[in-house]
């Protein structure tokens, strides 16, 4: 019989966590370009100090300083503030078409993947910080005295308007490449093996056991399942990092233990069960530093979720044949780097959601992705949507092939024989032309022979 006791999570502000952190400032238009700016207030700082010594006599001017009267000063000064941020307008203008075209091609999750581009940031931050520094600069020649030009600062605004016209050449450039598909799909991959390796630095850290973790984790499930206090979240929305050091460090001064129920990437309702704590006194103190460590926000992140770079994949390729678009190609594209991201997930260790103390003893289950969960994400929706199409069906048995070689001969193979066989049915029911039928059963059983053992398949024709 069981002994739920309902705890509500403590209320006031989340502190964010590190690694969330990270993430929420670069998915800004803004933070980048207000450093900018910042380097360029203190630039003229250094350069305006530098004129007034010059001014006093204490120093000299430089020989590559420009010099010049002042009402010629104002009117270069003008000129560049007046141009540069004209080139600032276009550039946002420009960055907003390449967002609303991602929204429409790649669909509206890939905003996130443009809006951090380091390289947009930096470009627009080039011009508003050089406007800045200009409309600085030419504030000081209006308020000086008639004898005081700034010639170093002056000079400095021409070096950084010359930069700007090498910075908008490499923005033209940039767009141009971003928007491309291969580049959106290439780069959500790369996104995949950073999380993947964050996960599996993470997963090397957790001390070692001669127990087996799975039977380990039901018996744990189990213990909290029986006697346990069950805490509630208090805000709506996708889990999207999780302070797993600092509840181990919670749950291990408090001797209790935490299960948690949902993942990052899942969707957390208001007042739905997020974790159990064991023993039942512990669960307030546990409540309290859960609800400071999860971070919950409207929309999921690849900080944690490796399902999310995943699913964004498959959204594109899903797009790509849908017959709106009819693009195989890009779906073929896809499932490639698809087949990449699940080598690489299933080389390495995944974390088994098992976070011990320094004593050992486990303080923390957790809930995470298996790889046969990667694979059926992978497989299935592609598969459902691309009936009738032949070619999409044999890249993917191709591929499967692929992760089958990645493998070896551990035992995460049989699900990609179960998602050959649901693929070779689909064939079997969809597609009308015997030929094309011929071509995916020769895929599967090329498959099936490398499932069988043999780490070199036939070549099979690819469609």
């Amino acid at each position: 019989m069981t002994n739920n006791t309902t705890i509500r999570g403590s209320g006031g502000r989340r502190p964010l966590l590190a690694p969330w952190r990270r993430e929420a400032l670069r998915t800004t238009l803004w933070v980048v370009p207000t450093g900018m700016v910042a380097a360029a207030v203190l630039l003229f700082a250094i350069t305006y100090g530098l004129d007034r010594a010059v001014a006093d006599g204490r120093m000299s001017l430089p020989g590559w300083a420009i010099a010049g009267e002042a009402d010629a000063s104002r009117q270069v000064l003008i000129g560049i503030a007046a141009a540069v941020i004209t080139v600032a307008g276009v550039m946002f203008s420009i960055t907003i078409l390449a967002l609303q075209l991602a929204s429409q091609q790649f669909g509206p999750r890939m905003l996130r993947n443009f809006i951090r581009d380091v390289g947009t940031q930096v470009s627009l931050g080039a011009f508003v910080g050089t406007f800045v520094y200009s409309v600085l600069t030419l504030g000081s020649v209006a308020h000086g005295s008639a004898a005081f030009v700034p010639h170093l600062s002056v000079t400095v605004a021409l070096v950084l308007t010359l930069g700007d016209l090498g910075v908008l050449i490499y923005f033209i450039h940039h767009v141009a490449t971003s928007i491309q598909v291969t580049s959106v799909i290439s780069g959500i991959a790369r996104d995949f093996r950073s999380t993947l390796q964050s996960l599996q630095d993470e997963a090397a850290r957790m001390l070692p056991s001669d127990r087996d973790p799975d039977d380990e984790a039901r018996q744990l499930s189990a213990r909290l399942e029986e006697a346990s206090g069950l805490v509630r979240a208090r805000t709506a929305g996708f889990l999207q990092s999780v302070g797993h050091e600092q509840l181990v460090r919670i749950a291990a001064s408090s001797r209790a233990t935490i299960q948690l129920l949902h993942r990052p990437g899942h969707f957390v309702a208001e007042g739905q069960p997020l974790a159990r704590v064991w023993p039942v006194d512990a669960a307030q103190v546990v409540a309290d530093t859960l609800d400071r460590s999860h971070i919950v926000g409207s929309s999921r992140t690849l900080t944690q979720d490796l399902g999310f770079a995943v699913d964004q994949l498959v959204e594109v390729a899903i797009r790509a044949i849908s017959p709106a678009v009819n693009d195989p190609f890009t779906a073929l594209n896809c499932i490639d780097w698809l087949g990449d991201c699940l080598c690489r997930a299933g080389r390495g260790p995944l974390p088994n959601g098992l976070y011990r103390d320094p004593e050992g003893v486990v303080r923390l289950v957790d809930r995470t992705i298996t790889f046969d969960g990667l694979v059926r994400k992978a497989s299935d929706k592609i598969r459902q949507s691309a009936r009738g199409m032949p070619a999409v069906l044999i890249r993917q048995l191709e591929n499967l092939a692929k992760v089958a070689v990645a493998l070896g001969d551990g035992r995460e193979r049989g699900i990609l024989g179960h998602e050959a066989e649901m693929i070779l049915r689909a064939s079997e029911e969809s597609v009308p032309e015997p030929a094309d039928r011929r071509d995916v059963l020769v895929a599967y059983e090329a498959l099936e022979t490398l499932l069988g053992g043999i780490l070199d398949p036939p070549p099979v024709a690819s469609a």
